[in-house]
């Protein structure tokens, strides 16, 4: 028996050596997994900072979109107010432009007679004094009703 507790030994004394070799790998890769744990949580820490920077920075990005966006929607109701006042005085200025026209227009063949028919001791070409005076007064009339 003495044999058999020799070699009961000796497979115990193996077994136990190949139990402690793979309590060292395990030892080693257990220190790999906690140094890789720690780059870990740094890596996740800085992907949180990250995170929370780019959030604040959305937040910041829509603040001044908003701000920009009420700011043009208000230009743009000036404008509306702008270019309907533009196209009221443009209409306006056609009408007067028009009856400027129209009286420059009737008042041409007038003065074309008065400068046709002679008067005595003048020029044919010289017109009487009280020519211009009325196309002007008529044109100051007309500006004064366009009014």
């Amino acid at each position: 028996m003495h044999l058999m507790e020799w070699t009961l030994e000796i497979v115990l004394v193996v077994l136990l050596g190949a139990t402690l070799f793979q309590a060292i790998r395990l030892e080693r890769e257990l220190g790999v997994l906690k140094r890789d744990r720690s780059s870990l949580e740094s890596l996740v820490a800085g992907f949180n900072a990250s995170t929370h920077q780019a959030e604040t920075s959305i937040q910041h990005l829509r603040a001044t979109a908003d701000g920009a966006g009420r700011q043009i929607e208000s230009q743009l109701g000036q404008s509306v107010s702008l270019k309907d006042d533009i196209a009221y005085l443009t209409e306006r200025g056609e009408r007067l432009a028009d009856r400027l026209d129209s009286l420059v227009r009737a008042a041409r063949p007038l003065a074309q007679d008065r400068s046709l028919s002679p008067a005595a001791g003048r020029a044919p070409d010289a017109r009487p004094a009280t020519d211009g005076s009325q196309i002007e007064r008529d044109l100051m009339q007309a500006l004064r009703m366009a009014r």
